[in-house]
């Protein structure tokens, strides 16, 4: 039978097919991390994301003999084409079985869709913005993924060759082991930093607080921090207000850093977490029937990997040492409670700044993600 192509709606009982076959599309493999299905039907949902006042989005599903088989979402930012002057389509959300007539048939579907729309290049996997998931897994396969990346099978990268996709970027990550305490040379360049600029460092004991004084302030940040990187599409106050209410209600604010000037003004802060990788695999990414206990149970730290979700700093304090206080602070932290691993989560490979602070620890590069760009 050949392969069908469908354009689905994007309403929840037609999202919820879609989000199911990604994760049962894994059944069985180990290393695979299911996304927060709430958060993803969400995401695809016009009325529920905010990114959709400047994005469209077109999402199809493969069929052969009536069984799901691939899906794919195209994307077109319009934020990000008037910033870089380019007309470029996104893909994301991407499955497919290792068939060449599924993948085939799913990029053409969108690539014929960005076509239409007057789009001259394709690249991904991204999202609507950084907040979404991107890149695609080159290297790592054999490593348990997290919250925030995508695990995708090892035979993905190879059809993507095949279809004539070339690399465009490329992200890495670390995992660092977690030492019994702050290491010396560390702790003493945040303590020259701090006593230097005049900074300090906050920590909150109330969620309402934090969210209060420094929520707006937090996202600005990012927007600032983030504005020159790889694709970065800048968070309008829709989203602000949307990322918001979605996550500074549950942090584990112990896992919190935040740096202020003499002024109380935010010029850095660190949001980690306590690792979901194997709260999520026991839920199958679903709060209920049981889902809710095991992601609770990850809330309050009962896990020994943190993952480093974001951290941000400001222009003007970039490359003098705010990284080194942030984590000294954050570190003492892990160390009381007992975290044993840290996730770095993606960098762009070439961000060496960035991957210079792992060098005090005991740490190794154990993923690499890419993505790909082709001409339309």
């Amino acid at each position: 039978m050949s392969v069908e192509i469908k354009a689905i709606s994007p309403i929840k009982c037609e999202l919820k097919k879609f989000i199911q076959f990604g994760i049962d599309h894994y059944k069985g493999n180990k290393y695979f991390v299911p996304p927060m299905f709430f958060d993803e039907i969400s995401t695809l949902m016009p009325s529920k994301n905010p990114a959709f006042e400047f994005c469209k989005a077109k999402i199809f599903m493969a069929y052969r003999n009536g069984k799901p088989v691939g899906r794919i979402v195209g994307i077109i930012n319009d934020i990000v084409n008037q910033r870089t002057d380019t007309k470029t389509l996104r893909f994301g959300w991407v499955e497919f079985t290792n068939d060449k007539d599924v993948c085939d048939a799913l990029f053409n579907a969108v690539e014929n869709w960005g076509r239409e729309q007057g789009m001259t290049t394709i690249v991904g996997p991204m999202g609507f913005s950084d907040m979404d998931h991107e890149g695609m897994l080159v290297e790592g396969f054999d490593e348990m993924g997290t919250m925030a990346t995508i695990y995708n099978h090892d035979y993905y990268p190879n059809h993507m060759e095949r279809m004539g996709y070339k690399k465009d970027v490329d992200w890495i990550e670390f995992r660092i082991t977690i030492p019994n305490a702050v290491p010396e040379k560390y702790a003493r360049i945040a303590q020259i930093v701090e006593k230097k600029h005049g900074l300090k460092t906050l920590k909150y004991t109330s969620r309402k607080k934090l969210k209060d004084e420094y929520g707006q302030a937090l996202f600005d940040l990012i927007n600032e921090a983030y504005d020159d990187l790889y694709g970065y599409s800048p968070l309008s106050q829709k989203q602000i207000d949307h990322y918001i209410d979605m996550y500074l209600g549950f942090l584990r604010l112990e896992d919190v850093g935040v740096v202020v000037d003499e002024n109380n003004k935010l010029v850095a802060v660190g949001i980690t977490m306590p690792s979901f990788s194997e709260a999520l695999r026991k839920s199958g990414g679903k709060l209920f029937p049981f889902g809710w206990w095991h992601l609770l149970k990850a809330m309050k730290g009962k896990t020994d990997v943190v993952d480093l979700m974001l951290i941000a700093v400001s222009k003007e304090y970039q490359n003098k040492g705010v990284n080194a206080m942030l984590f000294a602070d954050l570190l003492g932290g892990y160390i009381r409670h007992g975290y044993k691993f840290a996730e770095s989560n993606i960098e762009l490979e070439d961000n060496q700044m960035v991957q210079l602070q792992w060098q005090y620890f005991d740490y190794r590069q154990h993923r690499r993600r890419r993505a790909y760009r082709k001409d339309l």
